[in-house]
């Protein structure tokens, strides 16, 4: 017997479309590089913008450290020129120059890393609380079609390569202007001789037009071994426990070790491309110094070139390969960067689903019921699994929801609380279209205890007082003696300051359920929402349980999803459903007289108990 449907007139309103159900790009995702795009480096100055003042000083800073690295190997030409001319006074005033330009060159570089690391540091700090404050708005919907890893690698590696290039393009515009510096005054010292010596130029970037095919190939082999690798290991560390029940450790150390032994190569691979340039500079570097020495030396010898600028001349070539070997291999932290800036703006650019409608009511004081109107729903639209609901739950009752699993009772309740918007037909708490209520006002009416209690690091008094900061000691220690949970929490070494670890971990699944409840009775919501709450109870717990229940469900409209006859058989109503819809609805005896899909649901869990009890005698007798 299914509920009359709610009186509704003949225009109804036309059902709002609901927001795309977004997943990050499978494609995009798996590059490892990118070339330039100006809408990415657009997006991401909009990050660097608060912090101009600090990227100036950077600059200025960068700026003064490569034009004192210029002045230095002039100044050291000037003071040999000095030296061979036996003019003291001039000699002095070159050394003099020279030991102030090393120290404005030791300030303003260290000034530079300072600075370009800590405004990194800023610029990251901003991008990591944007990322994370929309990963908590972003809809249920999309969590569920996508790998937390691959949200994570999107958090953390590809912020920490966007920090890898901030910290270094500082220093890549100082490499611009040391080798453009450089280069104008090897021309301008003797234009034969700096042309002659600017002639490796060439080779050197037709060697790097053939290094860089191959090296995106080896990076992105070493990636993804990585990340395989990675995988295998978090899967394991996670599972640990069914691995060791099965005994599986022999097995998996050997495909573990295969992965790991394809990383190893890959790394190893990716190293030597990194490396591969630096003797192809080196040894550039020595042909040009071979250039200096031979058509220098003869120069100084025919007097046509003096000591000092062939000296000048050795110190910067010295210094002409570094920025250009650091501009080289930049441009691969640029395309990395690019890459990564490219997913993390595509995170950011997932809709907001589940937001406040302009004008959105905050809910004060409205009666507590919940209302289903015709609501049809799919995760997937086109396949529904809720079909044309109606249901109310007037103010202070209890409904129980039952079913066979995958009848759709979860929906209902992810509904209700507006983790999901239907696709037909409206919600509505309180009188109101959940879809025209704040957020806030909507998780303040509403409380949910699920099935598996997620239970954050911290303390226990912390994780009881997680959905109302201002409730007082004095609030936790009575919801956790009302849900029967003072008893165990005492008995912990530091008691309500006990740790928790994982998720909870050092404790057992009932204790961290009470705690759950105990933390749903500080919120004391006005509506009440368990998801099978008490399935992982022991029965020697169950009758406190019970109780505790009692309590949370007094003066409040509640909600329940149960398989257990105890958790259900006293609920005002209890509403049955099957493959997406209401079949049945009524009180435990009106159903029971029935004799439809609710008596066969209580007739098996009787056949279950008296099964195990029949077991348990069994064992017993045989043991006597």
């Amino acid at each position: 017997m299914t509920p009359d449907a709610p009186h509704l007139s003949a225009q109804q309103p036309k059902p709002r479309a609901r927001a795309p159900r977004a997943t990050l790009g499978v494609a995009e995702d798996d590059v490892a590089f990118a070339s330039f795009d100006a809408k990415v480096v657009r997006r991401f100055l909009a990050f660097l913008k608060p912090h101009g003042p600090a990227f100036i000083w950077a600059q200025v800073a960068v700026l003064t450290a490569a034009m004192t690295q210029l002045a230095i190997p002039a100044m050291i030409g000037k003071a040999v020129n000095a030296a061979v001319a036996r003019q003291e006074t001039m000699l002095d005033l070159a050394l003099l120059a020279f030991v102030g330009l090393v120290v404005v060159y030791l300030v303003t570089s260290f000034l530079e890393q300072w600075l370009s690391a800590r405004l990194a540091q800023r610029v990251i700090f901003d991008i990591r609380r944007k990322l994370f404050a929309h990963c908590q708005d972003i809809s249920l919907s999309f969590t569920d079609k996508t790998h937390v890893g691959r949200i994570m690698s999107r958090l953390q590696g590809d912020v920490n390569t966007l920090q890898d290039l901030l910290e270094t393009s500082t220093g890549a515009v100082g490499d611009l202007v040391m080798l453009i510096g450089i280069s104008v005054v090897l021309v301008s010292m003797d234009w034969k001789l700096g042309l002659l010596t600017l002639t490796v130029l060439p080779p050197m970037l037709a060697v790097r037009a053939v290094w860089l095919p191959y090296s995106k190939k080896s990076f992105l082999a070493a990636r993804d071994a990585s990340s395989t690798a990675n995988s295998a290991l978090a899967e394991n560390i996670n599972g640990v426990r069914t691995v060791q029940e099965n005994r599986r450790e022999a097995i998996n150390f050997e495909l573990y070790t295969e992965k790991a032994h394809d990383n190893f190569r890959a790394q190893v691979g990716a190293a030597w491309m990194t490396q591969i340039m630096t003797p192809m500079v080196d040894i550039l570097t020595g042909f040009a110094m071979a250039i200096v020495i031979i058509v220098g030396g003869g120069a100084v010898l025919d007097g046509r070139l003096e000591v000092g600028v062939m000296v000048a001349f050795i110190f910067y070539l010295q210094r002409f390969f570094e920025p250009v070997r650091m501009l080289l291999m930049q441009y691969t932290v640029m395309q990395r960067a690019m890459a990564a800036a490219h997913r993390i703006f595509e995170m950011l650019d997932v809709p907001v689903a589940i937001q406040d409608v302009p004008n959105a009511v905050a809910l004060r004081g409205e009666p507590p019921t919940v209302e289903f109107r015709h609501v049809t729903f799919g995760y997937d639209p086109k396949r529904p699994v809720l079909h044309d609901i109606c249901l109310k739950v007037e103010p202070r009752e209890v409904v129980a929801l039952v079913g066979p699993t995958g009848s759709g009772k979860t929906s209902i309740i992810s509904l209700a609380h507006r983790f999901y918007d239907t696709d037909q037909g409206q919600v509505l708490v309180g009188g109101h279209n959940v879809r025209d209520v704040t957020l806030d006002s909507l998780g303040r009416m509403i409380a949910m205890v699920l099935q598996e209690p997620f239970l954050f690091t911290g303390t226990i008094e912390e994780n009881i007082r997680y959905n109302t900061l201002k409730a007082t000691t004095e609030d936790i220690v009575a919801a956790a003696k009302a849900v029967c949970a003072h008893d165990f929490i005492i008995q912990l070494p530091d008691g309500y300051q006990t740790r928790l670890g994982q998720r909870g971990r050092n404790l057992s699944m009932g204790q961290r359920q009470l705690l759950s409840f105990a933390r749903a009775l500080v919120a004391d919501p006005q509506i009440l929402i368990l998801d099978e709450a008490t399935a992982n109870i022991d029965s020697f717990t169950e009758s406190a349980i019970q109780k505790a229940l009692k309590v949370l469900f007094a003066g409040r409209t509640c909600i329940v999803i149960a398989h257990r006859l105890a958790t259900i058989r006293d609920a005002d109503r209890i509403v049955v459903m099957k493959q997406g819809r209401i079949v049945e609805d009524g009180s435990h005896d009106t159903l029971l007289r029935l004799g439809g899909l609710y008596f066969q649901l209580c007739a098996s869990a009787h056949a279950s108990f008296d099964d195990s009890a029949q077991d348990v005698s069994a064992q017993a007798s045989s043991a006597t």
